[in-house]
């Protein structure tokens, strides 16, 4: 069966090649006959003509021909161990609130992080080990400048590119928005040329990342060769620390974890690491029920907070559908789309023919097309929704939810700690297809399609001093939350 399989992905997927050589074989077997025809319609005139036309075609084919975008380096923030929130300093922090946060809402908390897939290593600012927590404004800014500037700095100490080389500048933070705005921090901290171009992303959760490279993409598209886009993606805890007792706005406070990362992104292939391929967003904040998934507001007492619906999971996963419904027919190789219009057609016949039953459709197989998933850490159940839709392994998974034990959800920035644990792990390889997906307020998905150009000649990231003690064995529950 998988022989069968393999050779009918082979002929499929190179049905024109096939068909071509099929072709040259059959004149080639008469050489004579063919040169003799050439003769008779070959003339001076002929051949300017289809020289021409072929220049004409050919310049025509490159001014269509949509400019390549490249990753050329990427840096996370990796925070150091005196960050860390161990369960038992979570819990005993809790405790020593009483008149913040209730005993069955302290109970709550902990068996949600007992069963968030989160590890002892997770780390939160400093303006959450005070107690109470510090929800000022100067708390944040001292998070930020942290988060932000170590990733930036890694980004660089990386990469040949130096701050003068940046044309454009995107930084994307979803809640916590200062003036002036993190974009004119980073142009102040790093003394960016006065004419780079800017813009401060907010609001849109934890996909402003990819959202972020979809805008990148646009722009070196439109630029001239060799423009250079500075992009940063974070998530700023400390004001954001809810002091109330409503358990779906108290789940952020136990899964989200601080970070950030930074990559640059160019025109030019030169010194480029991964090439950008598809990117397709999905928004389906029409439906109300997906516009309140993730929704800030303020609890029965005043305290704001980010509400979390129960069915946050169930939500990802039907945007995930109609985002696959578009980016599907761009990267999977057409003997998968072949399977899919097929059993397409039989629901179809089935229905007009007035059969009684349902034709399951064909769930393509998207590790036809890409070798690793970097699947946005936002929890458990989330990751677990995307591997059953996708019909992944628990292998293809592994990066996720390990990024989500060692480091939690840090937002728009997780797949970024993703990508660096596969090359971390060395599984990286030039050539290898990369799907990253996010999804995030609104509600929104993300698809991003990356191809390995040159691996990571080092492990140097944000796994450095950890990648041998991964993976580790999560423990079974009975339910997730």
């Amino acid at each position: 069966m998988l022989l069968l399989k393999a050779v009918y992905r082979v002929v499929v997927n190179n049905f024109l090649a096939l068909a071509a050589a099929a072709v040259a074989a059959v004149l080639l077997r008469r050489p004579d006959e063919l040169a003799a025809r050439l003769r008779a319609v070959s003339s001076p005139l002929h051949a300017a003509t289809a020289a021409v036309l072929a220049a004409g075609v050919a310049r025509l084919v490159r001014a269509r021909r949509a400019r390549g975008v490249y990753l050329v380096e990427y840096g996370c923030f990796r925070p150091r161990p005196c960050y860390r929130a161990p369960f038992a300093t979570c819990l005993e922090h809790a405790h020593l609130m009483p008149y913040l946060v209730d005993e069955e809402s302290v109970a709550f908390a902990i068996r949600l992080l007992e069963r968030s897939g989160l590890g002892d290593e997770t780390c939160v600012p400093d303006a959450y080990h005070y107690m109470p927590p510090d929800r000022s404004l100067r708390a944040s800014r001292d998070e930020s400048e942290l988060v932000i500037f170590s990733a930036v700095d890694d980004v660089f100490a990386r990469s040949a590119l130096t701050p003068a080389d940046i044309d454009v500048l995107i930084v994307n933070c979803s809640i916590f928005t200062p003036t002036p705005v993190f974009a004119d921090m980073v142009v102040n901290r790093y003394k960016l040329r006065a004419e780079v171009q800017n813009v401060n992303l907010s609001g849109m959760g934890c996909s402003a990342g990819l959202v972020s490279v979809g805008l990148a993409k646009n722009l070196l598209q439109v630029s001239p060769p060799g423009t250079n886009v500075l992009i940063v993606s974070t998530e700023i805890l400390s004001s954001q620390y809810y002091v109330g007792t409503e358990r779906a706005m108290l789940l952020p406070n136990c899964l989200f974890r601080m970070g950030a990362a930074a990559m640059i992104l160019s025109n030019s292939p030169d010194h480029a690491r991964f090439r950008l391929g598809r990117v397709v967003r999905t928004v389906t904040a029409a439906r109300d029920s997906d516009y309140r998934c993730v929704f800030q507001e303020e609890d029965e007492q005043g305290n704001t907070g980010i509400r979390l619906s129960k069915d946050l999971a169930t939500t990802a996963g039907h945007a995930l559908k109609s985002n696959i419904a578009a980016f599907g027919p761009l990267v999977l190789p057409a003997s998968e789309q072949l399977l899919v219009a097929i059993s397409f057609l039989k629901r179809k016949l089935k229905q007009l023919s007035g059969h009684a039953g349902k034709v399951r459709l064909y769930r393509p197989d998207f590790r036809t097309a890409f070798e690793h998933f970097c699947i946005h850490a936002g929890g458990r159940g989330v990751i677990d929704e995307v591997q059953h839709g996708l019909g992944l392994s628990d292998d293809d998974v592994e990066a996720s939810r390990m990024t989500l034990h060692r480091f939690g959800n840090t937002s728009s920035s997780s797949v970024l700690y993703e990508l660096a644990y596969l090359e971390a792990k060395g599984r990286m390889k030039r050539g290898d297809r990369v799907w990253m997906i996010s999804f995030g307020a609104g509600f929104d998905c993300n698809s991003v399609a990356w191809e390995c150009v040159k691996p990571a000649p080092d492990a140097d990231g944000p796994w450095v001093d950890c990648i041998h003690r991964y993976p580790v064995q999560l423990p079974e529950i009975a339910k997730d939350v």
